[in-house]
């Protein structure tokens, strides 16, 4: 009973550690999708971009998005950078 409670226990922990293993993409994303962008919801919006995520272990498209836009400040979007044989996302920002 014991044996089969411990194999019943390492089975739930590997399936639940599954979702934590990190993996980086070796090759750089596809180039971004066009996107028809029809009129912001009001003055004061700014168009976010979609992008190329990872997710996996492949890139997923992310559609663009209307976002209130920052009093003094503009949007830097973000983009993937190419570090050794690994590709990494760095978030958009406000500047």
């Amino acid at each position: 009973m014991r044996k089969a409670a411990l194999l019943v226990l390492l089975g739930v922990i590997s399936v639940l550690l599954a979702d934590c293993i990190v993996s980086y993409p070796t090759l750089g994303p596809p180039e971004l999708r066009a996107e028809v962008i029809v009129g912001g919801p009001r003055p004061g919006y700014i168009w976010i971009g979609g992008h190329w995520g990872w997710s996996g272990g492949n890139y997923v498209w992310t559609r663009g998005y209307w976002a209130k836009a920052k009093h003094g400040r503009t949007w830097e979007p973000g983009r993937w950078e190419q570090r050794g044989r690994k590709w990494a996302w760095r978030d958009g920002r406000w500047r």
